[in-house]
């Protein structure tokens, strides 16, 4: 036993020595180097514990490029947006669908798409996407309204909730969107079966969701408690002969289906993992922007009044009237005439999107950032753009931690026009990433973002609890997307039913 443990020890002894005496050392022509004094991890810790800060410290100290340790990988970071284009546009040498394959398949446990094994995968799958996309997003947008319809009737609008004298009911906001969207998202994407239990695949969705973050940092997940277990719960909900039963699944999961089938060499486990991994990519990040859409314009009553405004006036009143007696319809192209609806929207998005655009380095090579910025870089180490800091800088928006509305409006139009140093900035406003890496389901994240609030708002007299505290930012998620709220936000909400019918009495 002595002889293991001291075996052990000298093994650990020399991974130790290993890491200092082998660490690297910046070369002529790379950026700052910074790497902690923690062997492997670097300034990860410093990183995850408020990222913005960290990076906007190391920002001021070392100039808007320098290169990061953090969890065993070196990350050079473009702090400064005006040189964000020769990043994004630059396909050759940077690479970004290796890396995302290499981590999707670490965390969801299928085989890596772009492994040799399964030759064209890859491509079709990157094809099915434009079934989230154009025209094809409309049987979709009708999916998802009557779906979203459903849930709220049954679920909170239903006159047990509601009550019969119209009284006020307190929920917790996320979970109310969490339920909304969560099941909404479900049924739109994958179908209906009476024998689906959503709220237990839901209970079980978040228990391997709040440990996402450590299986994209590469912690083994063997060392993460019951998250392997639960994985493998969540892939056995979509073996192909459950889904099979489905009823109604929409397009792009029928050709998802149809494609893993073409695969002898994919086992049913592994199509049913690709299944979860998508569930995930349509309701992980969908759900925490769900609650600040609607946290947002519940704070603020000036902006409510104008989005309802505008959604009435554009479904108009008939569909206002007839929301409680059957399903109404709010098509894609009515959607895109709410400007101040989806300014509000991408408004929330900028304040709570801490979404990392990476590029991995295929190459030694120098990239030219522009005129005067030019940075050696080396095969394997990734480049990283870190949107929240333009998202929150005072430059480009005033008052960048303020929430406005009508941010993105301009004559009554979308305003895109913003400026730092004098210079137009390209890319101001990133939630979705940027280039040909970005969300290819961006287009039908928006119109359901923007769905549930037409429809919540139509339905839903809301208000939050007296004293309410304010709603923090949950940093843990840094770099993955959407952060969700750290606190927990009460309010209050009733149907809309009984108040229009008085306002029609009184007229």
């Amino acid at each position: 036993m002595l002889e293991y443990l001291l075996t052990i020890f000298l093994g650990f002894i020399s991974v130790l020595l290993f890491c200092v005496f082998c660490r690297r050392r910046r070369k002529d022509g790379e950026p700052p180097l910074i790497k902690g004094w923690i062997p492997f991890l670097g300034k990860a810790l410093e990183f995850r514990k408020n990222s913005l800060q960290f990076l906007t410290q190391l920002q001021q100290e070392h100039g808007d490029i320098f290169t990061v340790l953090i969890a065993g990988r070196y990350i050079t970071f473009i702090m400064n947006p005006l040189l964000y284009s020769s990043v994004i546009k630059h396909g050759k040498q940077l690479d970004f669908h290796t890396f995302s394959d290499s981590a999707a398949s670490r965390t969801f446990g299928f085989p890596a798409v772009r492994s040799g094994h399964f030759p064209g995968m890859s491509d079709s799958l990157q094809r099915s996407y434009t079934l989230l996309q154009g025209p094809a997003l409309d049987p979709l947008a009708f999916s998802v309204m009557g779906n979203l319809q459903q849930v709220l009737r049954h679920r909170f609008l239903s006159s047990e909730e509601s009550g019969p004298d119209g009284d006020w009911k307190e929920v917790e906001l996320y979970e109310f969107c969490k339920c909304v969207m969560f099941q909404t998202t479900f049924n739109t994407l994958y179908g209906h079966s009476s024998h689906l239990r959503l709220d237990q695949l839901r209970e079980d969705f978040e228990k391997f969701d709040a440990i996402f973050p450590l299986l994209m940092a590469r912690v083994p997940i063997g060392l993460l408690g019951k998250t392997k277990e639960i994985r493998e719960k969540l892939t056995r909900f979509f073996y192909p002969h459950k889904m099979a039963e489905w009823i109604a699944p929409c397009e792009f999961i029928q050709n998802r289906m149809a494609l893993f089938q073409q695969y002898d060499t994919l086992q049913d486990k592994d199509k049913a993992a690709h299944h979860f991994a998508m569930l995930w990519a349509s309701v992980g990040n969908t759900i925490p922007a769900a609650f600040w859409c609607l946290y947002h314009l519940i704070t603020c009553p000036e902006a409510l009044a104008a989005v309802r405004a505008e959604i009435v006036n554009v479904v108009g009143e008939k569909s206002v009237q007839l929301i409680f007696k059957e399903d109404i319809t709010i098509t894609r192209q009515q959607l895109e005439q709410m400007v101040y609806l989806e300014s509000s929207v991408n408004e929330s998005l900028r304040l709570s999107s801490v979404s990392m655009n990476i590029r991995v380095v295929q190459e030694d090579f120098c990239l030219r950032l522009d005129a005067q910025n030019s940075i050696s870089l080396r095969k394997d180490d990734i480049i990283a753009l870190y949107p929240q800091s333009t998202h929150l800088d005072p430059e480009i928006y005033e008052q960048p931690q303020r929430f406005q509305f009508d941010r993105f409006v301009e004559d009554g139009k979308e305003k895109t026009d913003f400026y730092k140093c004098g210079q137009k900035v390209r890319y101001y406003r990133m939630p979705f990433g940027s280039g040909a890496t970005q969300c290819p389901g961006r287009f039908f994240a928006m119109n359901e973002l923007k769905q549930f609030v037409c429809v919540t708002l139509l339905m839903c007299e809301m208000q939050l609890l007296d004293n309410e505290q304010e709603a923090m930012l949950d940093n843990s998620r840094a770099g993955l997307g959407i952060m969700p709220p750290a606190n927990q936000i009460t309010f209050g909400f009733r149907t809309r039913k009984l108040q229009d019918s008085t306002a029609e009495r009184e007229e």
